[in-house]
């Protein structure tokens, strides 16, 4: 059962377009996993779209309308279409232009990607479409994937753990996501599923670790500290590792 999920404003904040690429993967690939956030979403979206044209709610429209006569209900349709908001113009040339395209033969697939790794097949959320065929890079038992986003110091990443594998200690110089897509991993804070969305700040220490190994999405905007043992060697070259 997923425990972790986006607070509510980042759900806002996807449903209007206002988050960075990385973090809007994240929220649509944990929409994915979990019928709650995904609900909580859709509420969100339709009430951005009723806020862009202008339209009431759709609760506010009643599906059988009082009968009328034809006089009156011709004179209260001129009315309605003499009240109605117009429709900015370069939103309406958008719009055609949107309108003008040729249609699809195919509808874009929301279909989990297969992956294989470490012999192993996962399922990712169709938000990794167009993320999951760079190379891999390995230390250890840690494995990861960069997510080429371009988004100066903010860096997107698929990592996997495998078995009995582990982060060393470290804290956080600015925010951490971590994304469980498969498997399980634990903390001093608790343990996780894959599902669950966790949050970190520069508060948290920890040292992340995994009995029968995990896939993660991850989202750092600054590099990690190690704090612990010869890990901390490589805290000068934080900038070009995390």
């Amino acid at each position: 059962m997923i425990n972790h999920h986006p607070h509510d404003s980042l759900l806002l904040a996807h449903a209007n377009g206002e988050l960075a690429l990385s973090m809007s993967i994240a929220i649509s690939a944990h929409c994915e996993l979990c019928e709650q956030c995904q609900t909580a979403l859709t509420a969100h979206t339709e009430q951005a779209a009723r806020a862009a044209f202008h339209l009431a709610p759709v609760s506010s429209f009643s599906a059988f309308p009082p009968k009328t006569d034809n006089h009156n209900a011709a004179s209260r349709g001129a009315s309605a279409r003499a009240q109605a908001p117009s429709i900015p113009a370069p939103l309406e040339h958008m719009l055609e232009h949107i309108f003008a395209q040729p249609s699809l033969n195919e509808a874009p697939s929301n279909k989990p990607i297969s992956i294989k790794l470490k012999k192993q097949e996962y399922y990712l959320p169709a938000a990794f479409k167009k993320l999951h065929n760079r190379p891999w890079q390995q230390l250890g038992k840690v494995s990861r994937m960069r997510c080429d986003l371009d988004e100066m110091n903010t860096r997107a990443s698929l990592l996997h753990i495998e078995p009995l594998g582990e982060i060393p200690e470290h804290s956080h110089k600015g925010y951490e996501l971590t994304l469980l897509l498969a498997g399980e991993f634990s903390d001093s804070n608790g343990n996780y599923v894959a599902g669950d969305f966790i949050m970190l700040d520069a508060t948290t220490e920890h040292a992340p670790t995994t009995t029968s190994g995990c896939l993660c999405y991850t989202v750092l905007n600054a590099p990690l500290h190690f704090t612990k043992g010869l890990s901390k060697l490589l805290n000068p070259i934080g900038e070009l590792i995390y």
